[in-house]
């Protein structure tokens, strides 16, 4: 079994309402010293061993309906087998 960790970020291009917001709560906290923040998802997939290509699966996966790809990035690293 391989463990699958997908990061999906917002586009550099769109505007991130709830960063901007963080970011000022942050500010109001007395960490002025954050200059940007930028809200994401991490997921963890548990992918048991098949046929088919490890890499094309995830980017379908991630293409189809873990990110949107239209404004939004995503990067996945795979880890070697995981014991269960």
């Amino acid at each position: 079994m391989k463990k699958v960790k997908v990061y999906v970020t917002l586009r550099e291009s769109v505007l991130d309402p709830q960063g901007t917001a963080l970011k000022g709560a942050l500010h109001t906290m007395g960490y002025g010293e954050v200059a940007d923040v930028r809200i994401g998802k991490y997921l963890e997939l548990q992918v048991e061993p098949s046929e088919r290509n490890l890499d094309a699966v995830v980017r379908e996966m991630c293409e189809k309906l873990l990110a949107n790809v239209v404004i939004e990035d995503y990067r996945y690293e795979v880890e070697e087998a995981v014991n269960q």
